[in-house]
């Protein structure tokens, strides 16, 4: 029997592929909100592993966020899980198309489950003007994204952008940012859960334990690029 433990920010991407797929795995949800908090993300996966039983592969539907992944251990069954650094490449499908974006430009991304499981830039921003002001919040706001240059809502096909776009191009416009759509992919989710598990997943054995060193080169070299 195989489980699925995904993140809940990426519940249009997970249903979408699983319905494309006609994989029938069930879906365990992790609050998204626990992305601010590697250290409790970490402890919440941990504990949904250890009280799964009867089970042969159990598929995360993560990436390293935080390193939050780092030490899980694999007590219940083979974990399974994708060779990124971050949501982002999973849904862009691959951490090459990631990197090469942010050569680009350094760019904040987003979807609708970032804007509806999350406490997001955009309800941020909103709370910083109410909180200080129309002038002295966007100057606030500007001065925390002063990093980026661009604001990219991912196209993932898994629900209508005529629900979001409006919303995510006017909050571009107004902390000085430009907008773009571009194109996402499932084919990385899909694969996860379909298989093979090839050099772009990272398979733990049962009694092992996911490792940094398990992840490559990805972590480095993105980092390299993003900072």
């Amino acid at each position: 029997m195989n489980i699925i433990i995904a993140c809940q920010t990426l519940r249009d991407e997970v249903e979408k592929a699983l319905k494309d797929t006609g994989i029938k795995y069930p879906v365990l949800w992790i609050d998204s909100g626990l992305h601010n908090f590697p250290d409790k993300l970490r402890a919440k996966l941990q504990e949904q592993i250890d009280r799964i039983s009867n089970i042969e592969n159990l598929i995360l539907v993560f990436g390293n966020c935080g390193n939050a992944l780092n030490g899980i251990r694999a007590t219940s069954g083979r974990l399974v899980l994708p060779k990124i650094d971050d949501c982002i490449s999973l849904l862009l499908g691959s951490v090459q198309k990631r990197m090469e974006i942010s050569r680009e430009a350094h760019s904040y991304f987003l979807t609708r489950g970032w804007l509806v499981h999350e406490s997001n830039i955009i309800k941020e921003h909103k709370r910083c003007l109410e909180k200080y002001g129309e002038v002295r919040g966007q100057k606030i706001f500007k001065a925390i994204l002063a990093h980026y240059r661009k604001v990219i809502l991912l196209d993932t096909n898994a629900y209508s952008l005529n629900e979001i776009e409006a919303n995510v191009k006017s909050f571009a416009g107004n902390v000085g940012l430009d907008f773009q759509v571009v194109p996402g992919t499932l084919s990385y989710l899909k694969k996860l859960f379909t298989g093979p598990w090839d050099e772009d997943f990272i398979v733990v054995e049962r009694g092992e334990k996911i490792t940094f060193e398990m992840f490559g080169f990805i972590n480095q070299n993105f980092l390299q690029i993003s900072g």
